[in-house]
């Protein structure tokens, strides 16, 4: 199968190298529609991919006739009227995570998909760096016995004079930070465990100053104005979607964990390995910059286990996208994220913020609160 493909959001940060990935794979597929806001962009865009067809209206899109896969790259809170829509014309779905606002729209979202035996892929990109395949494999090799604690950091600092963009705000958002970053490392520790989270306690807040306002940027825009300071910035808008959350959580198996998030300019990376697993045999801990993987006995010191270097992603699209879609699509078993993978973590977040509202520990898939992904 060739796909021809219409992009949602062609021309923003995520939007942009994913269509330059396409664009390496001319036998796989071809980029036919684009959509975006602002038409000069996404003229540009269009001419760079020579797609025939370039409009703001995102439907237009969908119905395309030449269009069988739809990437959805847009602000969380459109995510779900796209999808329902490519469902009913029977196109194939890319969706970027969090896949809705919350989760009862990703369940729908899911069940459209799967029962019209569609092609679907979510992005959880952490699952293909080599050094967390290879500490999977460590995992289930038996070497740390049974994982009864996990540390997982993710912080990813925003410069300090970056603008206001959607992600800070709570009605295009689905959960802030909770969310964003979150949704990936939730869905690497399920599937570097194998389990479900049950429960979680969160808190969670905004912890960065108003920022400037200077209307709707992209993030690409916005991480370039924020590294150099902005003169006469206008008005300021302070975030209303959570940009820090620390969150205790609770795996089926009784295993117990914590969850530290950030896009806080003063969490920086680099300090500690982003993920310790600490079972009844070994310790392990995963340090995604360094590549390396470093393991420590019961009263033994800390020792070198192995070194993963890290080539880069490559070409996602030809590698793990295109393989996916067309075994689901073809009703084939295949291990790579899709809808299912989406809706089970975004039953998690919307637990973290749930809790981050009430102050209590929340069972996770308990009914969906309309507002529990807002700040009071």
């Amino acid at each position: 199968m060739k796909f021809g493909i219409g992009v949602l959001g062609a021309t923003g940060y995520i939007g942009t190298p994913y269509r330059k990935e396409i664009g390496h794979s001319p036998d796989d597929a071809q980029i036919v529609a684009l959509c975006a806001r602002r038409r000069e962009p996404l003229e540009a865009a269009a001419r760079e991919d020579g797609a025939r067809f370039a409009a703001s209206d995102w439907r237009q899109v969908v119905e395309h006739p030449d269009v069988n896969l739809v990437l959805v790259c847009t602000p969380d809170a459109f995510h779900y009227e796209a999808v329902m829509a490519c469902a009913a014309a029977g196109k194939h779905v890319f969706c970027e995570k969090p896949v809705g606002m919350n989760a009862r729209e990703a369940r729908e979202m899911k069940t459209a998909c799967t029962e019209r035996r569609l092609g679907h892929f979510v992005p959880f990109w952490t699952r293909y760096v080599p050094i967390f395949r290879r500490a999977r494999e460590v995992v289930r090799s038996g070497l740390l016995g049974e994982v009864r604690a996990v540390l997982y950091r993710w912080h990813n600092p925003r410069p300090a004079g970056m603008p206001f963009t959607w992600r800070d705000d709570v009605e295009s958002s689905a959960a802030g930070s909770l969310a964003d970053v979150g949704s990936h490392a939730y869905d690497t520790i399920r599937w570097l465990l194998g389990q479900e989270a049950v429960r979680v306690l969160a808190h969670a807040g905004v912890i960065t100053p108003a920022k400037p306002d200077l209307g709707p940027i992209n993030l690409e825009e916005a991480l370039q104005r924020g590294s150099a300071p902005i003169a006469d910035a206008g008005h300021s808008r302070r975030g209303t979607a959570f940009d820090y959350g620390d969150i205790a959580f609770e795996m089926e198996s009784g295993a117990v964990g914590s969850l530290v998030l950030s896009h806080a300019t003063y969490l920086r990376k680099g300090l500690a390995p982003e993920v310790e697993l600490h079972g009844t045999e070994a310790s392990l801990s995963i340090d995604r910059l360094s590549g390396r993987l470093m393991l420590v006995r019961p009263g033994g010191e800390p020792a070198l286990f192995e070194t993963c270097p890290d080539p880069g992603f490559g070409n996602r699209f030809a590698q793990h996208v295109f393989p996916a879609l067309r075994d689901r699509s073809a009703g084939r078993p295949t291990d790579h994220p899709g809808l299912e993978d989406g809706w089970r973590v975004q039953l998690f977040t919307d637990a973290c913020s749930r809790s981050a509202k009430e102050g209590t520990w929340i069972t996770v898939g308990q009914a969906f609160q309309p507002d529990s992904n807002r700040l009071s």
